[in-house]
């Protein structure tokens, strides 16, 4: 799996909505069009440092079509963004991909004469790269993660989170499917594709109370989630975060496999901590580490 979020079903709507062939998509990221294949149908996933490409191509933000835990980024997350493969940093440095292999999997720090040619490359600052290694080594800043903040409040944060965690093993909904649903509840056409993803992507953040019921319905929520963008209420927060950890689950994680079985029930702080963990292991893990 790639550091970011990877919905293969997500690029084939952006994708169709670009009027884009997957030969089209292959050419302009690199691959041939039976990779763009696999990676749509979820058969397989494009290496992290494909993914900016990929955004580009379809004319999307990185973080809203491959968005990753909101958490701060480590050595992986900084590289793939550059668009960098392991080989490819290390060449920067001179080395064999050794160094940023260690680096990368919390093994060992990279030296201080690699330091500053890697921040140049990653387009990062010496000290952004330094607290991304301490990321790497399960190391964070005291208060970088605050929970409650980093809950989804505006209707297009919801709608992205919704997606993204709401529909382990099967096809999310389009905007266009997103849409339509809204309409037929509302019983007037109220929305057009374009409006959900100019929600989703933040460029309106309005949405009119009618709406809001629309979309709840649409991604069979409860209509509190999206009465307001007001902090997050306890009970939606625990079911968010429950979300969150099922796709871990889905994902094959091992840590949240072994919190599954916590007979107590959790609370979201605890969800939280645990897909806070899940997130900084993941390309640790040998099973899920991205190939070199």
């Amino acid at each position: 799996m790639p550091p970011r979020q990877f919905d293969g079903s997500r690029v084939r709507a952006v994708r169709r909505g670009k009027d884009l062939h997957q030969k089209e998509l292959a050419e302009m990221v690199g691959v041939s069009a039976p990779t763009v294949a696999r990676w749509e149908s979820g058969q397989d996933f494009p290496k992290g440092e494909k993914l900016p490409a990929i955004a580009a191509a379809l004319g999307q933000p990185l973080d809203v079509l491959f968005p990753h835990d909101g958490g701060p980024p480590d050595l992986q997350l900084l590289r793939c963004d550059a668009g960098l493969s392991v080989a490819q940093a290390a060449a920067i440095i001179g080395t064999s991909r050794v160094p940023v292999n260690n680096a990368e999997s919390g093994r060992r720090r990279l030296s201080d004469a690699y330091v500053q040619p890697l921040a140049q490359a990653y387009k990062v600052s010496k000290e952004e790269l330094l607290a991304a290694q301490d990321c790497s080594f399960g190391l964070r800043p005291e208060g970088s993660r605050d929970e409650q903040a980093s809950a989804p409040r505006t209707v297009g944060e919801k709608i992205n989170y919704l997606l993204q965690h709401g529909y382990v093993g099967q096809e999310a909904p389009s905007d266009e499917e997103i849409a339509r649903l809204v309409n037929e509840h509302v019983g007037v056409a109220a929305v057009t594709a374009d409006d959900i993803a100019a929600l989703r992507t933040g460029a309106t953040t309005e949405a009119s109370a009618v709406v809001r019921a629309g979309l709840a319905q649409a991604l069979q929520v409860d209509e509190a989630l999206f009465q307001d963008d007001a902090e997050v209420n306890p009970a939606a927060r625990e079911f968010l975060e429950a979300l969150r950890f099922l796709s871990s689950i889905h994902r094959g994680q091992i840590l949240g496999l072994a919190a599954r079985g916590n007979s107590a029930g959790l609370s979201a702080e605890m969800m939280a901590h645990i897909n806070e963990l899940v997130g900084e292991l993941k390309h640790k893990l040998p099973e899920v580490q991205d190939g070199e």
